[in-house]
């Protein structure tokens, strides 16, 4: 049988890259049954790695022994009460000792020095793994990091002092604030970042006016009330990304991006996806692309008798806009296609090094958390919010446990932390290809790799201009990977880095005095990186500026403002709508 496996044996005619792959897929296959996610079997492989590298061990081993020469010798200074330098310091960004007692005690210095020692030389010498391949290291020192953060002796109440000090203040009243505070989230099934009463919806977050003018089984189309008296005759059209809720644009009215284009002149639409439930579990990408990204370009372009919009996406929402303007300028002619330029925030459309969220990516993982969702239809929104926490524990996980259930407090009100744990689910057929073929297996870069919706999809058609915009310290999305776009698409580009993160340098309002900086230049098709970055021209404050600069004079002439719905589109709901609030 040529293609069959009948009395067939390895060697007899197998290539050594099929038998090799063939073993492979049998190992994923037995360590995915035993360790689906991927925590244990990275450790235990950069063991083993080490001890097959007895000399790098050894030296590894002696560096650890004179950094311990140098941490008895300050423990026997602080002993004594003598004055010495901690040999070890927490990281920058590390705020879990920055209260004095961990420095002016004796006793507690002590607890901290012999932590971040080990903590420090695991870490280092997990990164240096020999004989594993980047990502292997990366996720082994990922899951032991995760570990050692949970074992910090802040922590645990008998080994914080600040959180004993605080108990003997109150007379126990922390404690039992503490006790609340856990059971509470426990109840709620996740460590609360925000009070579930701090905000609401419609009422003190998402608040511009606007009408839900189109409405299907995947999205609300929610237009703007002007704010202007004229505004720009091509409108903006808004793809947000479905595993959040869109009001992250439109949060409290100083940090809207959506009142701030509204107060440009400019005509916004954007969307709001339906939260699924099991009834959505077939529903494809095909339809996320049709009904959701098409749906609103048609919409705005009907409301308006524009020919074309301006489109913008945001983190999934730019990945699924930059297969639409593949699939656009395959399905229409040159001058029809409906999308005159495009605008992207922190969107990665090549998968290779997708940031801090690989340690989760692996064929193991996938066919775990597919299978999950086979079982219930969708990806229970709580479930991808505890994944992107854990990417950032310290901050985002111990530190709400430490001053929730050891200190008592309740978490300040903050509506970026509220908008995070308003989570959506995510139907089980488009996000497993989504996952599979996206983040596994990198197919959107390749020419033709994908068809979506009757069309193969090749970014190089793309011809449209485009203004894209990374995050400096963007762990979901890297702003090196999120440069990629411009090696890919063939129109003229213009790309901003923003200092910050994948939220707070999107949500980035100018304000005075300024806050943040950016780096703005073109981006040459061949350029990597490191090559723009150092011809790009940096500014202080926000790069809003830098982009109505940009985009304003492409929107068309100034005409009369149009309402928020019209006789041809009348209001089925008030702004924010109804889908944003299903939970």
């Amino acid at each position: 049988m040529k293609n069959g496996t009948t009395n067939r044996k390895h060697g007899a005619g197998d290539s050594p890259r099929s038998v090799r792959r063939a073993l492979r897929e049998i190992h994923d296959s037995v360590e995915g049954s035993l360790d689906p996610l991927g925590m244990a079997a990275p450790i235990v492989h950069a063991q083993l790695a080490w001890f097959s590298h007895p000399q790098e061990f050894a030296e590894r081993m002696v560096e650890l022994s004179s950094d311990l020469w140098r941490l008895q010798w300050h423990s026997a200074c602080r002993a004594m009460g003598l004055v010495s330098r901690d040999p070890v310091v927490p990281n920058a960004d590390d705020a879990r000792f920055s209260d004095s007692v961990w420095t002016d005690s004796a006793t507690w210095d002590l607890t901290k020095e012999w932590y971040l020692a080990f903590t420090h030389h695991m870490q280092d010498m997990l990164f240096d793994t020999p004989g594993l391949s980047s990502k292997e290291r990366r996720r082994a020192a990922f899951w032991w990091r995760k570990w050692l953060n949970a074992v910090a002796p802040t922590n645990f109440f008998w080994t914080n002092p600040v959180a004993i000090r605080k108990a003997v203040e109150t007379k126990g009243e922390s404690l039992a604030s503490g006790v609340r505070n856990m059971l509470a989230d426990l109840e709620a099934g996740e460590i609360r970042l925000s009070s579930p009463g701090d905000f609401k919806v419609g009422v003190t977050l998402g608040t511009t006016e606007g009408s839900v003018v189109f409405r299907n089984r995947l999205l609300e189309v929610i237009h703007y009330a002007p704010t202007q008296p004229k505004v720009h005759a091509e409108p903006v059209v808004i793809v947000t990304p479905w595993i959040n809720k869109f009001y992250i644009l439109d949060l409290t009215p100083k940090k809207s991006m959506v009142r701030y284009l509204l107060d440009q002149g400019l005509d916004v639409f954007i969307t709001s996806w339906k939260n699924p439930d099991q009834s959505m579990r077939d529903v494809t990408f095909d339809s996320y692309l049709e009904d959701g990204v098409h749906a609103i370009v048609e919409t705005a372009r009907s409301f308006t008798g524009a020919p074309k919009v301006h489109a913008v996406g945001y983190c999934i929402g730019g990945t699924a806009l930059a297969m639409y303007m593949a699939w656009a300028n395959r399905r229409f002619a040159a001058d029809e296609v409906p999308v005159a330029d495009w605008t992207l925030f922190t969107t990665l459309v090549d998968f290779h090094r997708p940031g801090d969220i690989e340690v989760f990516i692996d064929g193991a993982s996938v066919r775990y958390l597919s299978e999950n969702m086979a079982r219930k239809g969708f990806l229970e929104g709580k479930e991808m919010a505890s994944a992107f926490r854990l990417l950032r524990s310290n901050s985002l996980i111990w530190h709400y446990v430490v001053h929730g259930w050891l200190y008592g407090e309740a978490p300040a009100p903050f509506d970026v932390l509220y908008w995070n744990m308003d989570a959506t689910r995510m139907p089980y057929a488009m996000h497993s290809w989504y996952l599979r073929e996206l983040y596994l297996e990198n197919r959107l870069i390749e020419v033709d790799g994908l068809t979506i919706s009757g069309q193969p999809i090749d970014l190089s058609r793309i011809v449209q201009p485009l203004y894209a915009v990374a995050a400096e310290d963007d762990h979901i999305a890297p702003w090196e990977q999120a440069y990629r776009i411009n090696n890919l698409v063939t129109g003229p580009r213009r790309f901003v880095l923003s200092s910050s993160g994948h939220i707070l340098g999107i949500v980035n309002p100018p304000v005075n005095p300024p806050k943040r900086k950016y780096w703005a230049a073109a981006a040459r098709r061949t350029d990597k990186a490191d090559d723009w970055r150092k011809h790009a021209e940096a500014h202080e404050g926000s790069w809003w500026n830098d982009w109505m600069g940009w985009l304003k004079p492409r929107c068309g002439e100034l005409v009369e403002a149009r309402p928020a719905a019209s006789a041809a589109f009348p209001e089925l709901a008030k702004a924010p709508g109804r889908y944003v609030l299903e939970r």
